[in-house]
């Protein structure tokens, strides 16, 4: 590993638009992802690998910023809202078996995807995804490649093959260490993500997105999907209407209406 360069792979999402409802499809109750966008979460990862890699030269020096997606056609476009804030390569990680892959299914592919990318120095992704927010991939990423990780980072440095991370808790912080290659998780704390620029734009043109499948990567459909999921929806239905709040009048005891309005339900 050639310590002044670095190779990183990011892990990017194409999540649904949190300003929409949140809607599931088919039989599988599968979320529907027709009005999706690059994870928020996510952008806080790509622009720490950023600015490692801006720090040792960017890509004229020889370092590598990937980012790598999974899922159906429309998920390319994370990738390309990626490469358009400085991402310099991506990945499209697409077959049909993926469908209703979980967070183990997910990281099983996602980790034979990276080993197809051959060595790499260091993989970072967001804290969590806005779509599922179970925090699990990156832990489960790690130790299928057998990397070190540090998760929830809120500073990030790498520096003579080891990278240093400051994570913080509700009362304390906590400085963590760890060789490369190696997993991080950053928080929305780390950065403030860039947004892309008419430069950005029009670079991205010319970027590349490679398309994999699993036979590329050397993974049998039977272990993703629904199929290789270790969970699965039973049952689902859609969210209740809200219930018409009560509104009480003040004609003078508005004040004991409310009072027993909070203790009729405990609240109080």
């Amino acid at each position: 590993m050639d310590e002044s360069t670095l190779k990183i792979v990011v892990l990017v999402k194409h999540v649904p638009d949190a300003q929409f409802d949140r809607h599931l499809s088919g039989p599988d109750s599968r979320t529907d992802r027709s009005e999706s966008i690059l994870s928020e979460l996510d952008e806080y990862a790509l622009e720490a690998a950023l600015q490692l890699s801006e720090a040792r030269g960017g890509e004229a020096a020889g370092n590598r910023v990937i980012a790598l997606t999974m899922g159906p056609a429309g998920a390319a476009n994370a990738v390309k809202k990626s490469l358009q804030i400085g991402a310099g390569e991506g990945v499209h990680l697409s077959d049909e078996a993926l469908a209703g892959s979980d967070a183990a299914a997910t990281s099983l592919a996602l980790a034979a995807a990276i080993r197809h990318l051959g060595e790499v120095d260091l993989v970072l992704t967001g804290m969590a995804s806005t779509d599922g927010e179970t925090s699990l991939v990156p832990a489960q990423l790690a130790e299928r490649l057998g990397l070190p990780q540090v998760t929830f980072a809120s500073t990030l440095e790498v520096k003579d093959g080891t990278v240093t991370a400051r994570r913080d808790g509700d009362s304390h912080s906590e400085l963590i260490e760890a060789p490369l290659p190696a997993l991080v998780s950053v928080t929305d704390q780390v950065n403030e993500p860039r947004y892309p620029n008419f430069k950005g734009i029009m670079a991205a043109k010319k970027k590349t997105i490679t398309t994999l499948s699993l036979a590329d990567i050397g993974v049998d459909a039977g272990s993703v999907g629904s199929a290789g999921s270790w969970t699965t929806v039973l049952a689902a239905q859609p969210r209740p209407p809200r219930e018409q709040g009560v509104i009480i009048t003040d004609e003078g005891d508005a004040g004991i209406k409310l009072a027993d309005f909070l203790a009729a339900r405990k609240l109080i």
